[in-house]
């Protein structure tokens, strides 16, 4: 079955608001075989969701509309599908009584316009919503299915798992689909699409159909891989040997294949090997440590992080050679040793990791554009340290220097430690 999702507000094509509900409404389709084809954003304009509503249930066999459903004269969305589907509206006083009842349990007096959120579309099935004033509505109609949700989340995803429960998965069939992602880091789209589609070609023609999708992200590519299929058991282990097929071709630049992120994976190999870790941040301001303490039970292998954004604060807290500085400059290879191998000492753990760069937007010279950012990283008996230029905003290239650091923890971990890292890196003499 396919579907199209209708997201209904003018707040939505502003840069103020953004459409999260979807993403919801997508996962939970997918768990009952029903693929998500199309999603819209359309602001209040009654004409403007019309014809929006008409396009979809001309295609797809579920249409999924969220928001729209309030007191208000902006809230469009009842009388526009009454009026694409001939379904005049008509008042349940009931729902008015219940509405009611919402106000006075909180000592208020029920506005005269709520009575609007009462009209309902004669012959659609009212959806309850015990955390709202909104009913949801569900309506079917030659063969397709029409679904109005409030739009706060509290409200829909309840309202919507009944949905999927009670009325939708009786009439998608056995078919489900099946997905995996592989998470890559240090490797361009264009290198890693190269890589996979010798193994897409492969698998194209094998039903049940894989569906490949190749997506760049912040610091990383992910691939997704989905298969529609009534047999779990059959889904699952296609998956498993395309997944392991690719993973095998792209060796250690995939870092995941079961959704956790790289501060997760990264955590967890600290833990299981018993190793602490302490980093010196000066371009990040503090960013790869808040991406390790975002996991729970990182005070396991954290032991502490220390943001040395001047000069000064290198020298002081981390024991960099002030000559060192100058004759080098902050952002180079040497100073960023001496921060990974000053934060390790202090804190009597096993790796220690210095990220010094140049963030933008401005700072950058022609030796040292903005972008240019050395993370080294020391451990008994030597360190490593690279140079990388990243591309972007400031925020970017930050978020790009922190998990740059945090792939270089996780490769030394898997002791990939060559001359020259894929990573840019570069291997110092060690310590001692």
């Amino acid at each position: 079955m396919r579907a199209e999702i209708i997201a209904v507000g003018s707040e939505m094509l502003t840069p103020l608001r953004v459409d999260t509900n979807s993403l919801f409404v997508t996962e939970r389709l997918d768990e009952v075989g029903v693929q998500v084809r199309a999603k819209v954003v359309v602001g209040d304009r009654r004409e403007d969701l019309a014809v929006v509503l008409r396009s979809a249930l001309d295609r797809a066999d579920v249409v999924v509309v969220i928001g729209g459903l309030g007191p208000t004269e902006d809230d469009v969305t009842r009388d526009v599908v009454a009026d694409v589907l001939g379904m005049p509206l008509e008042e349940h006083p009931d729902l008015i009584e219940r509405i009611e009842r919402r106000f006075r349990a909180r000592g208020l007096e029920m506005p005269a316009i709520n009575r609007r959120q009462a009209m309902v579309p004669r012959g659609a099935a009212r959806l309850e919503n015990p955390n709202g004033t909104a009913a949801g509505l569900w309506i079917e109609r030659e063969g397709r299915y029409l679904v109005l949700l409030p739009g706060p989340p509290r409200e829909l995803e309840p309202m919507f798992e009944a949905v999927v429960r009670d009325r939708l998965a009786p009439v998608t069939g056995a078919a489900r689909t099946y997905r995996r992602v592989l998470k890559i880091t240090g490797r361009s789209e264009s290198h890693v699409d190269e890589t996979a589609q010798p193994i897409y070609t492969k698998w194209a023609g094998v039903d049940p159909t894989l569906d490949t999708t190749i997506l760049a992200v912040q610091g990383q590519i992910e691939l997704h891989l989905s298969i529609l299929d009534t047999s779990r058991e059959r889904a699952e282990e296609r998956l498993d040997r395309i997944a392991g097929e690719l993973a095998t071709a792209l060796g250690p630049a995939v870092y995941s294949a079961d959704g956790r992120g790289l501060e997760e994976v990264v955590g967890e190999m600290l833990r299981t090997r018993a190793l602490r870790i302490a980093v010196a941040e000066s371009c990040t301001g503090g960013l790869l440590a808040s991406r390790l303490t975002d996991v729970a039970g990182s005070s396991d292998y954290l032991e502490r992080a220390v943001v040395c954004y001047s000069n000064r604060a290198k020298t002081d807290l981390l024991g960099v050679p002030e000559a060192l500085i100058r004759e080098h400059g902050a952002v180079s290879a040497p100073v960023a040793v001496a921060m990974a191998t000053g934060i390790r000492d202090r804190a009597g753990v096993e790796i220690g990791v210095g990220i010094t760069g140049i963030a933008g937007p401005a700072g950058g010279s022609d030796a040292k554009p903005v972008g240019t950012v050395m993370i080294a990283m020391a451990f008994a008996g030597g360190s490593l340290v690279g140079r990388h230029q990243f591309i972007g905003s400031r925020q970017l290239i930050k978020f790009q220097a922190a998990q740059a650091a945090l792939d270089l923890v996780r490769r030394w971990m898997l002791e990939e430690q060559p001359d020259r890292l894929e990573t840019g890196g570069t291997r110092a003499r060690p310590r001692g």
